[in-house]
């Protein structure tokens, strides 16, 4: 449990940082879950709508604990930044501004990207084996980066794709699979592998059915709650049924669903203005835990507003968002993953899905090179706008990082203070 509550407060980096962080500590230094089991409940979180990170978290203490580590593994991992999101939302509307955060966090920018580049290096030398693979990664790159084409589509393609290599044409992928996916010599040291027979991960009905009207109780039971004690039950039905619709469309991530939430917060609801939506969009990207807890400050600010400048509302707007925010990513592993794990050792299932983990790659390339871009030219791509001292914190942090070995929390500490100290002098 203190593990996963660590990695709430040590986070930065989006899904790509977060994810590499697990692999670190579970696969690398643990040795509690090996890496096709790793790289199998990598694939299917990849496929769900929500953030992939905490859903990763969350299959992680499953498969560790059953449904009790789920929970706690899903919960903790979200907690710290539920905790700092709703402490900065109510510095923001209570003082207007917040530069101490804006200059400390400055100096984490860099070392985020740099964390993102670790990342993407890492999940790409052991996610591209063949040259099908790297042909499905550079394919998912430029539908991004050069036409736009949804996240959705790219999966969707991908997943094409594989099924069309791996099952209609078997004979001449039947060596790639076994090449990418069997190494049971390597896997004995870790306690979880590709072997491994567990108790709790079997799949039965009886289970799945308690699941789903539990978690139909739960997500019923807040709205039920806001229509006796609330005098304005419209404004809750709203935020709930929203940001339910939300949660269930989060394909590709945060960024995916932004547009929309935008949209429908600032123009229909007027929850927020659009400058508003920008700056909550910032606390987002530089504080720990999923991005997708932007989600958390428009609910905040939604009833803040709505209630008179409420602080006491905006709090619980912004717990009753976090709520139907996550609430289905709980039940989509929970649900899912026991059907997941009866295919880790089939060969052609694996070959899909590693398909998939390709197509991620050139996901993570394009977010990769937006999120650069933005901390290397703030003010856009100009031969004189390039921000050099962030540049020069990108390469040192990929030094320390990736030659020296420093610890993560460590440099994120110390990009903190270098972040406040050239603040002040600058």
């Amino acid at each position: 449990m203190k593990f996963w509550l660590k990695l709430g407060f040590i986070s930065f980096g989006g899904p790509a940082g977060q994810i590499a962080i697990m692999h670190e500590f579970l696969v690398v230094k643990k040795k509690w879950i090996s890496e096709s089991r790793y790289l199998h409940a990598l694939n299917y979180c990849m496929l769900l709508p929500g953030p992939e990170a905490q859903q990763l978290a969350t299959y992680m203490g499953w498969l560790l604990h059953g449904t009790r580590g789920a929970i706690a593994a899903g919960s903790l991992f979200i907690l710290p930044s539920v905790i700092i999101m709703l402490t900065l939302s109510i510095v923001y509307v209570t003082w207007g501004n917040i530069p101490w955060v804006y200059s400390m966090f400055n100096g984490l920018k860099p070392a985020v990207i740099a964390i993102v580049i670790l990342a993407l290096i890492k999940i790409a030398g052991r996610s591209l084996k063949s040259p099908l693979h790297y042909i499905i990664a550079i394919a998912a790159f430029a539908g991004l980066f050069f036409f736009n084409i949804p996240f959705p589509m790219i999966i969707v393609g991908a997943i094409i794709a594989a099924t069309i290599f791996t099952f209609l044409i078997p004979q001449k992928n039947s060596n790639l699979s076994q090449e990418e996916f069997s190494d049971s010599l390597y896997e004995s040291e870790y306690v979880i592998n590709s072997g491994t027979k567990i108790e709790h991960i079997g799949f039965s009905s009886t289970r799945l059915l308690r699941q789903v009207i539990t978690f139909a109780a739960l997500w019923f039971l807040p709205l039920a709650m806001f229509g006796v004690l609330s005098t304005d039950f419209s404004f809750w039905k709203n935020l709930t049924f929203f940001f339910t619709k939300a949660a269930l469309v989060t394909f590709g991530g945060a960024y995916a669903v932004l547009p929309y939430v935008a949209q429908v917060s600032v123009e229909q609801f007027k929850w927020l203005t659009e400058l508003q939506m920008i700056d909550g969009l910032a606390l987002g990207e530089t504080t720990p835990g999923p991005l997708i807890m932007v989600l958390s400050f428009v609910g905040f600010m939604g009833a803040y507003s709505h209630f008179g400048s409420s602080l006491l509302m905006g709090s619980i707007g912004l717990i009753t968002t976090t709520f139907y925010t996550f609430l289905p990513s709980f039940l989509f592993i929970l649900a899912g993953a026991p059907i997941i794990e009866q295919t880790h050792e089939s060969p052609k299932i694996k070959s899909v899905l590693g398909f998939v983990t390709a197509a991620v790659v050139g996901v993570i390339l394009n977010l990769t090179i937006y999120l650069g871009k933005a901390v290397v030219f703030p003010d856009g791509v100009t031969s004189d706008g390039m921000n050099i001292p962030a540049v020069v914190w990108i390469v040192v942090s990929v030094i320390a990082l990736q030659k020296f070995k420093v610890n993560m929390f460590l440099w994120i500490i110390l990009s903190a203070i270098f972040g406040i100290i050239f603040g002040l002098i600058a």
